[in-house]
């Protein structure tokens, strides 16, 4: 239902210069969007390593605890190391995560939503506590009832993936917020509306015990007290909804309810997109599902890149009832796709879904 770009690859690594001496671009992937005036805006996750010509080594960059850049240098083949993940290091024995590259988030600005343009420096950058291993995939919801943004992220270290989060009302000034989940949680979404007097968010907790990596929903009088916790989508036992899903970009309203795009990823790390709707004043409830997915990687760009086989979306618009998904394609580029919001909301009614809610 989908149609993709003829732009498409809307961004890759090669169209922006690093932001550190001594460091290439390798992944411009997972971007938050939304708009303000006649603009629509980026929020980019960059992600950069250090530049070496010998592939015996990986260099591991982080920032320790005086806020320097530094690197944890490890040979490929040693055995005290998991290294067989591009993204990333384990020590064998702690488990300890080292990631392979920095990431920060870059602002871009595009009069078409199709070409953009960005900043050279960074929007937001690691702290040497919580956001150590850099800053990643970021959403952005501008809220109706505050009359500003909010910007979401997952804040990565030692400690694990935390959630982020910081307003802005010009993207200009920010004002950090602190954390709004302790790790290890990702793919936090926020409405852009409080339901029933309450602030919203769907967030995807990483249960060890368990493994199951569902999308649960929490409640907030203020964005800062988070709880009133609940499961709201799970994973299938098979097919391609049968490893983790999560959140992708924040929920959209449609006259059918709450629009939310979402990421699945089998047992084999094959990511696609799905969908799903929830009543107006019941997001807790889901009302339909997709039962295949609406964009799962077919091109080169999608197929083959940092890790290929990856369609993720961080952010998604409505625009002249055109449904736009950006989203990252194999870890490594930003890419578009659009489809008319009828067809999408028709396809969703078709189906039945389970009623995951209460």
């Amino acid at each position: 239902m989908f149609s993709r770009s003829p732009a498409n690859p809307l961004i890759s690594p090669a169209d922006l210069s690093s932001a550190r001496d001594g460091f290439e671009v390798i992944g411009t992937f997972n971007a938050g969007v939304a708009v303000q005036s006649d603009e629509v805006l980026m929020l980019l996750r960059v992600a950069e390593r250090p530049i070496h010509d010998d592939d015996a080594w990986i260099h591991c960059p982080y920032v320790n605890a005086a806020g320097e850049l530094a690197l944890k240098h490890i040979r490929r083949d040693d055995p005290a190391y998991h290294t067989h993940d591009p993204r990333m290091v384990r020590d064998a024995t702690t488990g300890q995560m080292w990631l392979t590259s920095i990431s920060h988030l870059r602002l871009g600005r595009s009069r078409d939503g199709v070409h953009f343009t960005f900043d050279d420096n960074c929007w937001l950058a690691h702290d040497p506590e919580y956001a150590s291993y850099g800053v990643e995939d970021a959403r952005i919801t501008w809220h109706e009832d505050d009359q500003t943004y909010y910007v979401n992220y997952s804040a990565v270290s030692p400690h694990g993936i935390a959630t982020g989060l910081v307003r802005t009302a010009d993207f200009h000034h920010l004002e950090p917020l602190g954390l709004m989940f302790l790790p290890s949680n990702r793919d936090v979404v926020i409405f852009p509306r409080k339901l029933k007097g309450q602030y919203v968010a769907y967030h995807r907790p990483m249960p060890a015990y368990s493994h199951q990596y569902n999308i649960w929903l929490a409640t907030s009088p203020d964005m800062i007290h988070w709880g009133q916790h609940q499961v709201v989508l799970r994973v299938e036992r098979d097919g391609w909804e049968s490893g983790r899903i999560g959140g992708g970009a924040p929920p959209l309203w449609t006259e059918h309810g709450w629009l939310s795009i979402y990421h699945a990823a089998d047992r084999h790390d094959r990511y696609c997109l799905g969908a799903y709707l929830t009543p107006h004043d019941q997001p807790e409830r889901v009302i339909a599902r997709s039962a295949a997915p609406i964009l799962e990687p077919i091109t080169p760009y999608e197929l083959e890149g940092f890790f290929g086989n990856v369609v993720f979306t961080c952010g998604a618009l409505i625009q002249n009832d055109l449904l736009r998904v950006y989203y990252g394609a194999a870890d490594e580029r930003m890419a578009l796709a659009e489809a008319p919001l009828t067809v999408v909301l028709d396809s969703l009614l078709k189906t039945v879904a389970p009623n995951y809610g209460r």
